[in-house]
């Protein structure tokens, strides 16, 4: 049937073909047999694209908003391709900061549905299989393309890019990439490609032998961005997060790999003009002052201890929490300091904890201080209590962040 409408398009994309977005496991569908098949008829387009290809637990959606900065100041056309989406389906994918129009979305849904495709290709393949044929039809000098979830048989491993980028390990999405740092580390490092340079953003001790040993077999030159001192002291000075900062230092190690120029003016203009150029958001961002309040999608251990490492309160810290269901909220809880105040929320979307299960939550945790169903309603009453010096903050998932009304924090995407 023929889409008619944007809305329509993306009723469609979703009910169709179903994302691990919105199902959580069963919509899991790893291998590249379905990409490749959907790419080959529409031409494939990723053989036209320069690519600098991002995987990782962590950090891997700054270090590609980072790196599409850096190369938009340089004038360069740049397609970035991203994932999940907070508030609208097309920040996924983006030319020089400009999201890909409702009408493209409209027409390639179409597109698709004309090709009476007999494979069933998952929303994340059409999804990535539309932001390719979009940078190409853009030509774009340069593509930063983040992964989904794993590395070796995720999606967006169809490319054969010039630069690879692991940004760290962590353990998250074991059932699908395995209950281990090395388990994980050899899933992600299935982007590292014969003679193709790749920097690794962290030295962690588990797993950079594995990253050494698979580079050292088919020839691909391993950079490692913490050893990159220099660069390191251009980020000494900037006001960003600790966090921020590792991100940023993978990016620019990349960009001094591809031979490209790395100044401290350069490193302040991506800095500063990232937001403009990638529409990045929910990375402890901030959006009201006195009392502060942050929004911020870390949404597993490590996301969440290295957000609360950059939050110093004068006052107290407030926090706002809603997860997926897949997520260990009790011991993520547990990584909050004690004399936090913590309130607990579900989200929209059917992945969200049940109000019957933050409940069970509750009882077992005494800074839990209330229990709501919208997040807009937390907000609105926590904001009520607290003081010009405490701290509010909103995290644990993309899902939360995306369903606030900008009215009620009174910033704009």
């Amino acid at each position: 049937m023929i889409q008619d409408s944007y809305q329509n398009a993306i009723d469609w994309l979703f009910a169709q073909f179903p994302s691990y977005q919105q199902l959580g496991a069963p919509a899991y569908k790893p291998g590249l047999e379905n990409t490749l098949t959907l790419l080959e008829l529409l031409g494939n387009p990723q053989d036209m694209l320069r690519v600098i290809h991002v995987a990782g637990t962590n950090g891997k959606g700054s270090t590609c908003s980072y790196l599409a900065s850096f190369l938009t100041n340089e004038n360069e056309k740049v397609g970035l391709f991203t994932s999940p989406h907070i508030f609208d389906f097309r920040e996924r994918i983006r030319v020089n900061g400009a999201m890909i129009s409702e009408q493209e979305v409209l027409d390639f849904c179409n597109e698709v549905q004309s090709l009476k495709l007999a494979i069933q290709p998952s929303f994340f393949e059409i999804t990535l299989a539309m932001a390719l044929e979009h940078f190409a039809r853009q030509q774009c000098t340069w593509v930063v393309l983040e992964t989904g979830m794993g590395g070796r048989l995720d999606a967006t491993n169809v490319v054969l890019p010039k630069i690879s980028v692991i940004t760290n390990i962590g353990l998250d999405h074991m059932q699908f990439l395995g209950n281990t740092l090395e388990a994980i580390a050899k899933e992600k490092a299935g982007i590292i490609k014969p003679f193709v340079p790749v920097v690794i953003g962290k030295r962690q001790p588990k797993t950079l032998a594995i990253f050494q040993k698979i580079s050292s077999e088919i020839d691909a030159p391993l950079f490692i961005a913490e050893e990159q001192t220099k660069l390191q002291q251009l980020l000494e000075t900037v006001d960003i997060p600790q966090y921020q900062k590792e991100n940023a230092l993978s990016a620019l190690s990349t960009m001094q790999v591809l031979g490209m120029e790395v100044s401290q003016q350069k490193v302040l203009d991506m800095l500063t003009f990232v937001v403009e150029h990638t529409g990045i958001f929910g990375r402890l961002t901030k959006v009201n002052e006195n009392p502060t309040v942050y929004l911020d999608v870390s949404h597993n251990a490590e996301g969440i201890t290295s957000t609360l490492e950059n939050l110093l309160p004068e006052g107290n810290l407030h926090v706002i929490y809603g997860c997926s269901q897949d997520k260990d909220a009790n011991y993520i809880l547990s990584l909050f300091p004690e004399n936090c105040l913590l309130y607990l929320s579900s989200f929209s979307n059917n992945r969200s904890r049940t109000d019957r299960e933050l409940a069970q939550i509750e009882q077992k945790d005494q800074r839990i201080r209330g229990l709501f169903s919208d997040v807009n309603e937390a907000i609105i009453a926590v904001m009520e209590t607290i003081s010009e010096k405490d701290i509010l903050l909103v995290t644990g998932s993309f899902f939360l962040i995306a369903d606030i009304k900008e009215d009620v924090c009174n910033f704009s995407v």
